[in-house]
């Protein structure tokens, strides 16, 4: 057997606590983000190909998707939680059940469900089989959360599908203790989309734990958990193994479990609720796993072991070992649906596999934005995911002065953030993104100073300012002809620098 490299301890890929959806955390109009538009689309180039469009082209269109996103804001928000599925349940009753017209591969975890979804859902794509993705939060347009083949549900499905829905919904309001939630609520548009579609699979993502959470009114055949560690304890508890206990509530009876490395705790937790409802386990390090990896030129080339064998020469266009982990876990998954297991061992079709991870993309995950200067993005929220990406960067870029744009929320662990990024920044911007919640850029800098020193900070509260004066700094040094710029601290802040540098 292969000796496999240790799994990195990613911090939370979709960072609940980080962001308010847009719709009631942010300033409906970006102002201060599009008053400086223009000036930065103009040196970073036109939008990209696969720019992913803020706000929908057509007026009309926008005009009803923002008041459909009104609506939807004055529900609780994701940060506020009445732990049941109770209200869910009914509204699929309702509904007609939507969620069981379709097979589904249900996710949890603590860290990289949302790039682990993304790449299973390419490569059921990659073997002819209709999709749905449900994935949270979004970096720039609600519409992302619910994808049908790969793509964002188009903005004028998106508000049919809340239309659709809305009666239903305000007929379990009227009969519920609380009103449906904004979670809820979007769990039950993506579950009738992909009815309605129909799709031939649904890859769901869990909100928060797994118990109680609102997509887990399905019954997913397959349970993949990616990496446990400590995040929401006020609401999952104190301990990994605490933690794993609610999470463990996805899996299902007679499902197969994908388990990706986990603190020995957890991993307890998770194979005793296994052996309780007959399920059947894989493991990352046992069963399957990343044989090797080595840097390639916009990303790594991987070498993994499936349930089924191994598949060599996988390009993966994502950087950081934690993204090759997620690889190995989404492959496992996959085979796992199409029936690969210990009992029939055969391997997928390699070169449907290698084109399926080379199509991958996970923007707001050490996204290369822009060049000359390079301009990176990453959504790292806390300390454990700025130590990853501090480690990524070094590995997959060699820039010889590396320039911070940090934008945090308030109610974060920004000194640690700011120190597990001190070793790579030369020097750092602190500003503030357009949520509510964004920390003070002076409050900000004031850490910062401390961190880094006074000589080493910037600071602009403007997030397009920001930009502007790292882009400058790396542009300026010129003893530093290989200097970069790495935007990060929150998904707000990444979000809106990406819509800032022509990605939206």
């Amino acid at each position: 057997m292969s000796d496999l490299p240790p799994h990195d301890d990613r911090a939370s890929d979709d960072a609940f606590d980080d962001i308010v959806d847009a719709e009631t955390d942010r300033d409906p109009d970006l102002a201060v983000i599009e008053a400086g538009s223009r000036t930065l689309r103009a040196r970073s180039g036109p939008p990209q190909a696969d720019a992913v469009p803020a706000r929908p082209a057509d007026p009309e269109v926008d005009r009803a998707l923002r008041a459909v996103e009104q609506e939807l804001a004055g529900r609780w928000g994701e940060t506020k939680l009445e732990p049941s599925v109770a209200r869910i349940a009914a509204l699929m009753d309702v509904l007609g059940e939507p969620q069981k017209a379709y097979p589904s591969i249900h996710i949890t975890g603590t860290n990289g469900k949302t790039s682990t979804a993304r790449m299973v859902e390419s490569l059921l794509g990659a073997f002819e089989l209709r999709t749905g993705r449900y994935t949270s939060p979004h970096v720039q347009s609600i519409t992302e959360r619910i994808s049908l083949d790969g793509a964002p549900i188009p903005a004028e499905r998106f508000v049919e599908t809340y239309e659709d829905v809305k009666a239903y919904v305000e007929m379990v309001d009227a009969a519920q203790e609380y009103r449906l939630s904004f979670f809820e609520v979007l769990t039950a548009m993506a579950y009738a989309a992909f009815a309605d579609a129909p799709v031939d699979v649904a890859v769901v993502e869990v909100g928060m734990g797994g118990s109680w959470d609102a997509t887990n009114v399905i019954d997913g055949s397959v349970a993949v958990v990616t990496p446990i560690s400590l995040d929401h304890t006020d609401r999952l508890g104190n301990t990994p193994a605490e933690i794993a206990g609610e999470k463990s509530g996805i899996i299902k009876q007679g499902a197969t479990v994908i388990l990706a490395q986990q603190p020995v705790d957890a991993a307890q937790v998770m194979l005793k609720k296994a052996v309780e409802v007959d399920a059947t386990v894989a493991r990352e390090g046992m069963e399957f796993g990343v044989v090797s990896r080595e840097v390639a030129v916009g990303g790594q080339l991987l070498t993994l072991r499936g349930l089924g064998g191994e598949y060599e020469e996988v390009f993966l266009p994502l950087y950081g070992a934690h993204q090759a982990h997620n690889a190995a876990v989404a492959l496992a998954a996959v085979e796992a649906f199409f029936g690969i297991g210990a009992e029939h061992a055969r391997p997928l079709d390699v070169d449907t596999v290698r084109k399926a991870f080379a199509s991958v993309t996970s923007p707001g995950r050490l996204e290369v934005v822009r060049r000359s200067p390079t301009v990176v993005l990453d959504a790292a929220h806390n300390p454990a995911g700025a130590l990853v990406t501090a480690a990524g960067i070094q590995e997959a870029f060699d820039f010889s002065r590396l320039i911070g744009v940090v934008g945090a929320s308030d109610d974060k662990d920004v000194r640690g953030l700011l120190e597990a990024f001190e070793p790579v920044f030369a020097e750092i911007v602190v500003t503030q993104n357009s949520s509510h919640r964004a920390m003070d850029a002076d409050a900000l800098a004031a850490v910062a100073v401390e961190v880094f020193g006074d000589e080493r900070v910037v600071v602009e509260p403007r997030l397009d300012d920001a930009l502007e004066a790292a882009i400058t700094l790396a542009e300026e040094e010129a003893e530093y002809a290989g200097a970069g710029v790495l935007v990060t601290g929150s998904i707000i802040t990444v979000g809106e620098a990406r819509l800032l540098l022509g990605r939206g």
